[in-house]
């Protein structure tokens, strides 16, 4: 095997120690061709489908990639923005602040990234710029909340899969999840303080998960208790009845049963319930994307409205606020902890090149 980057150490180099963080990615485009190669990408990981693989090829090639791109081009022509995409803007906005707080704390010691699963910036290219500037010690941390085998596991997937092809890989340490992290649950309750403070309250706050599908849940996959965990203690931190809150799934495809309750079908039986208002926000999401912003803030507001509701809301993910960086950073702080870099590198230079070291 032929492995990477075999001439990226210098013995004269200064060790940098690397905090990568993480989402899931988006096209390059809102266009059709730009959404091809990112759902065949996105869609091929046996890690998000989970079905026998000869069968889910052909599904995949002779029928989704030739109705689903167009179909997402639009929803994302929706939600462009002047600096592409929602969620690579609000990632590469949330590296630079936690880049400037670990530079404060750690001056130029410490080398700070983003990456997407799928599409770009890539994990392994990214992988590759780390290394060269001197990281031998690296943190990832996906920024999914719940941890899932569909995300975090497919996350900790991309990055081994690198290292299989790496001479000498760095020390590494990957944070799963911290979906009851206190600083995490605080800074979500004081969104939705936030948001009263200035709309009011509503007859019933939802919090909605991306969903997966049931069987994902009965095969072990702890992301569904997590969930719930997550809206337990916001729930508690707002001081709020356990009828005041609902803890749905949203973004389900294809016929199999997924994760219930549905946020659409909730939204669309609300009224007909007696609720006439209500507040959703996505304790999931780091990061407003297609999903939130369209399928939460336009699709879903229509279900409620439609069905009778008279009032609806959507309370913004955390994105890059100063509340959820601090958070973000004390867990990426906690997982630096005891790690230290070479002091001597010019004694080091020095004695490998006694030894013969060309570099």
């Amino acid at each position: 095997m032929k492995y990477k980057n075999s001439n990226y150490f210098t013995h004269g180099q200064a060790d940098k120690i690397g905090v990568l963080v993480t989402n899931l990615g988006t096209p390059q485009a809102p266009t059709k061709q730009a959404l091809k190669p990112y759902l065949r990408e996105f869609l091929s990981d046996p890690r998000v489908v989970e079905v026998p693989r000869l069968l889910w090829w052909v599904i995949l090639n002779g029928v989704i990639l030739n109705i689903r791109p167009k179909r997402s081009a639009e929803a994302y022509a929706a939600v462009w923005t002047d600096d592409g995409s929602p969620l690579l803007a609000i990632t590469r906005k949330q590296k630079d602040a936690i880049e400037a707080r670990c530079n404060a704390e750690y001056g130029d010691n410490v080398v700070v990234d983003f990456a997407m699963r799928y599409g770009q910036p890539a994990v392994s290219d990214v992988i590759n710029s780390m290394l060269s500037q001197g990281v031998r010690k690296l943190v990832v941390l996906p920024l999914y909340p719940q941890y899932c085998a569909s995300t975090t596991a497919s996350t900790f997937d991309a990055v081994a899969a690198d290292f299989t092809h790496r001479r000498w890989m760095p020390e590494l340490r990957f944070i799963t999840h911290y979906h009851d992290n206190p600083a995490y649950i605080t800074a979500l309750a004081n969104s939705v303080r936030e948001h009263w403070a200035k709309e009011g309250r509503a007859d019933k706050l939802i919090m909605s998960y991306h969903g997966i599908p049931k069987r994902y849940l009965t095969n072990g996959d702890p992301y569904h208790c997590e969930c719930y965990k997550t809206s337990r203690l916001v729930g508690e931190a707002l001081g709020l009845s356990a009828d005041e809150y609902m803890t749905t799934f949203q973004s389900r495809f294809g016929r199999e049963e997924w994760l219930k309750p549905y946020t659409d079908e909730t939204l669309k039986g609300l009224p007909g319930q007696g609720v006439r208002s209500v507040q959703v926000m996505c304790p999931g999401f780091s990061a407003d994307c297609l999903e939130t912003i369209e399928e939460i803030g336009e699709e879903n507001r229509e279900y409620f409205i439609e069905a009778g509701g008279e009032r609806y809301e959507y309370i913004p993910a955390l994105n890059d606020g100063t509340e959820h960086i601090e958070m973000l950073f004390d867990l990426i702080k906690t997982n630096l902890h005891g790690w230290a870099i070479e002091p001597d590198i010019a004694g080091r230079e020095q004695s490998a090149k006694a030894l013969g070291a060309d570099r």
